[in-house]
């Protein structure tokens, strides 16, 4: 005999000494409907705790960050062929990339996908002959830490990281000889990204950069003392979705259990404090396995719809001139450093990023305030002195608005800068056209394609290591509708 019974929580989790201790969801059941005695016959509980609009919600907004990360960083691990696995990438990014929303085309990235459950693993560096060179850290609760960059005087020299968390088996952070540096890491899951400028103009530079690309390794602690690596193939995780919104309707607490034991949560954080009262009811806590049987039952319809809109709502945003200065230094910064409301925006309009102090991401609207799209042609304008300050390269790219991929065309050319390539005009200017045919006297170089359909579109202008004073006031250019005459 199967029963179902729905439970409208309002459930508030019990902590002693900082420790949670979960009541369980049957208890909760015998709270609510008074039923406490064993059933004649064997009864299976089909339990589906029935959420408040507002619980819905507060639900995806604090969920969005580590369900959007743990897409990401699985994604490339199953492209990659699993963890602790390196990809040198040394051609820039095509049509081709479905793993995240608005990927660079350029600079060039080597990925580093690492389990560091069993044991630390080692990224060994060259010196890279490049203007511009960062690595990225993250795990899946996408706060962002950049310990290398050119911008800080590093790359100039080999140097080798480690990284572990606490966690991490039989290490605990003491040095390690041969090693430069150590870095904790919040997550046991981590992508450590390398992104470099290519001079791809400079066919020369190029072949040494990509020369010293192909020298980017890494290494288990175990390895590098000369020992076997211990193995990780033990490891099972949950479905990944296609869209973040498949995660919310069909598996979130599954995820966020993976994630919950995977991930260091402080107890003096109030984000992380936050989100782990809202799971607790849910039979969701860290450090135990994912038991379906012994968890509530979510309206998963519910909250994907829930989720989609939210994604809506962020994205629409990119259009928000005040909420405009207050994301564009707010942004992919480290944990304790950043608000829910910019870690729910950064995960929706495009996931592992980098902070101000590396990159900027001013958005190019259009002079009609409309959204792009494929039906119109256009052309964005700047002069010598508005072009973006900048003390290294900047590059505006175009996107699919809906998923924010690059637009396939023959061509196979998404952005216009340094090293996908632009021509300044006689002035130190220059005018780009989205343009399904390329106008007459147009550089080839300053015409991104397009395909004519009601196909919405967005650009994404980057700037590296910007003047930030200089871009408080700074204006970005718009996109105008070309009329023909």
């Amino acid at each position: 005999m199967n029963t179902s019974r729905v439970i409208t929580t309002g459930i508030v989790p019990r902590r002693r000494g900082g420790v949670y201790l979960s009541a369980s969801l049957l208890g909760v059941l015998v709270a609510v409907t008074g039923f406490s005695k064993e059933p004649t016959q064997p009864v299976k509980e089909d339990v589906r705790v029935e959420l408040t609009d507002a619980q819905v919600e507060n639900l995806v907004r604090r969920s969005y960050q580590y369900v959007a990360m743990y897409n990401v960083n699985n994604k490339f691990a199953m492209k990659q062929g699993g963890w602790n696995t390196l990809d040198a990438d040394t051609e820039l990014k095509d049509h081709t990339m479905r793993e995240i929303a608005r990927p660079n085309n350029d600079t060039l990235y080597i990925s580093a996908l690492l389990d560091l459950r069993k044991d630390p693993v080692i990224l060994e560096m060259p010196a890279f002959d490049s203007d511009y060179v960062s690595l990225m850290v993250t795990g899946y609760d996408h706060y962002v830490n950049v310990p290398m960059a050119t911008r800080l005087g590093d790359f100039k020299k080999p140097e080798k990281m480690l990284f572990y968390t606490e966690r991490t088996k039989g290490y605990d952070g003491q040095p390690v000889e041969g090693v430069d540096r150590i870095f904790e890491c919040t997550g046991d899951f981590i992508s450590a990204v390398l992104r470099i400028m290519p001079h791809a103009k400079d066919q020369e530079r190029f072949q040494r950069i990509a020369g010293q690309m192909d020298q980017v390794k890494i290494t288990t602690l175990s390895e590098f003392r000369g020992d076997k690596a211990k193995p990780i193939d033990d490891l099972k995780s949950p479905a990944v979705g296609q869209r973040d919104a498949d995660i919310f309707e069909n598996n979130l607490l599954e995820v966020m259990q993976f994630v919950f034991n995977h991930t260091t949560f402080d107890p003096k954080d109030k984000l992380d404090q936050a989100l782990l009262d809202v799971y607790e009811p849910l039979g969701v806590v860290p450090g135990q396995a994912y038991d379906p049987a012994e968890v509530a039952k979510l309206d998963g319809a519910k909250i994907r719809k829930v989720s989609e809109r939210i994604f809506a709502e962020e994205m629409a945003k990119t259009s928000d001139e005040e909420f405009y200065k207050k994301e564009l230094f707010g942004k992919f910064l480290p944990k304790g450093e950043m608000t829910l409301e910019l870690l729910l925006f950064q995960s929706i309009l495009g996931p592992i990023g980098l902070p101000a102090t590396e990159a900027v991401y001013p958005a190019v609207l259009t002079t009609d305030g409309q959204p792009m799209n494929a039906m119109n042609d256009y052309v964005i304008r700047m002069t010598a002195d508005a072009l973006p300050p900048t003390e290294v390269f900047w590059s505006l790219t175009l996107y699919d608005l809906t998923n924010g991929f690059f637009i396939p065309t023959d061509r196979k050319k998404y952005s216009v800068g340094q090293n996908a390539g632009m021509q300044l005009d006689e002035d130190g200017g220059i005018e780009i056209y989205v343009a399904a045919e390329k106008p007459g006297g147009v550089p080839e170089e300053n015409w991104l394609p397009i395909n004519r359909k009601d196909e919405d579109m967005d650009i994404v202008l980057r700037a590296y290591v910007a003047d930030l004073e200089k871009m408080k006031t700074w204006t970005a250019p718009e996109a105008e509708i070309v009329v023909d005459e």
